[in-house]
């Protein structure tokens, strides 16, 4: 499952789910997220990355192209605190 967590206003958004997430598929929800944002009128400045090697470089770099942010998480043991990803509109650098 591919989530995102909006914390102003503590909102999850599944963005898909499936058994075996490969690039396109993953490229196509990071194209439905900045669709779903830019229709509610809601503008994310951070996506906090877990590192995590499945998704492509081509995730991050639709999403920057929107103003998202990216910053890792500090090291791979982090990846209790985030599962994956998370977006959020008010997020420290």
């Amino acid at each position: 499952m591919l989530a995102v967590i909006e914390h102003r206003i503590r909102r999850i958004r599944i963005l898909g789910a499936t058994a075996h997430p490969i690039a396109s598929w993953v490229v196509q929800a990071a194209r439905n997220l900045v669709m779903d944002l830019e229709d509610a009128g809601c503008r994310a400045q951070w996506l906090i990355w877990d590192r995590d090697g499945k998704f492509p470089e081509l995730f991050d770099t639709i999403l920057a192209d929107t103003g998202i942010k990216i910053t890792l998480t500090r090291g791979p043991d982090a990846t209790h605190e985030l599962d994956h990803g998370t977006v959020g509109a008010d997020l420290p650098p």
